[in-house]
């Protein structure tokens, strides 16, 4: 199955050029060993993945100036930060903010809420993208903090600072 939402999020910013580029190139190191940290500790998610092992899957923050692009294959996983003018064909795109992706991730955020308010956006084969939630709600723990501890101290600085920014950022101000 097939769906296309619009969502009511931001404009992305611009993908193509110089800053995309390097951005992509500099988070590599970072998504790959994330990856194969993520991929050791939690082999069974490839598992409840089935076929769609295989799926290329554009996960969009729209705040970063790329995307990432993740083939969940146990025998050749891929998970590359790549800029918006060179988007492989995908799957399946789930789109949004970076912090609720990372909520997304780590299952405190309902996806069918977010989805139905438009705060996610989703396009492609709905079941891989049912597939890979599932898969990582099964997963006991956080994987952003795992990430995050992979870097010690700076790293839960980090994920810490962003979590409280985001959660400033949804927090209605008044006048």
């Amino acid at each position: 199955m097939t769906v296309e939402h619009g969502a009511t999020l931001p404009p992305r910013p611009p993908g193509a050029g110089a800053l995309a580029r390097l951005a992509s190139s500099m988070a590599q190191p970072i998504l790959g060993r994330i990856a194969r940290r993520v991929a050791a500790r939690h082999a069974s998610l490839f598992a409840r993945l089935g076929a769609h092992q295989n799926t290329d899957y554009v996960i969009d923050p729209v705040e970063l100036p790329f995307a990432l692009h993740l083939r969940p294959d146990p025998q050749a996983l891929l998970f590359r930060a790549v800029p918006r003018d060179a988007l492989p064909a995908a799957g399946a795109t789930i789109r949004g903010r970076f912090l609720m992706l990372l909520e997304l991730l780590d299952a405190e955020v309902d996806g069918d809420a977010a989805f139905f308010s438009r705060d996610l956006e989703i396009t492609g084969d709905t079941e891989a993208v049912v597939r890979l939630r599932n898969a990582l709600d099964d997963v006991d723990g956080s994987i952003a903090e795992e990430a995050a501890a992979m870097f010690g101290p700076p790293g839960r600085a980090i994920l810490g600072h962003l979590r409280r920014k985001y959660s400033d950022d949804a927090m209605p101000r008044g006048e």
